[in-house]
């Protein structure tokens, strides 16, 4: 996959969230300004889950409403969010609109256990 210079890169599971900017451009990925911002893990929203899945649905839906506030304050133009498969769905939920329009892709991989090169592999690979 291919994505734009500046396209930030979320990358998220249950329990973890970092976010990067790709600084390189769409032939060579090279994600930077990795941070891990704190999220609300509040919203626990789903059907008689377990509590370890209370919580990782909290922090999935607390990753997709601090991407939203990104997007509505145009400090995210691009996105594209990386995230194992049951994430991806919680957080597909509580996307926004506007995160909708502004998404690149999404990739449904757990990769918040791996090293940036590795994660820039995955995404060029996919």
């Amino acid at each position: 996959m291919k994505i734009p210079h500046d396209t930030h890169v979320a990358v998220a599971d249950g329990q973890r969230f970092v976010l990067f900017r790709n600084d390189g451009d769409e032939d060579i990925l090279n994600l930077v300004d990795a941070d891990s911002p704190t999220v609300s893990d509040s919203n626990r929203s789903g059907a008689n889950p377990e509590p370890q899945d209370l919580d990782e649905r909290g922090h999935a839906a607390g990753v997709a409403e601090f991407l939203n506030q990104q997007v509505l304050t145009h400090a995210i133009e691009r996105l594209l969010i990386v995230a194992d498969p049951q994430t991806l769905g919680v957080m597909r939920d509580h996307y926004h609109g506007e995160l909708q329009k502004r998404l690149v892709g999404e990739l449904p991989k757990t990769l918040t256990n791996v090293d940036t090169q590795q994660i820039e592999q995955a995404i060029a690979a996919a």
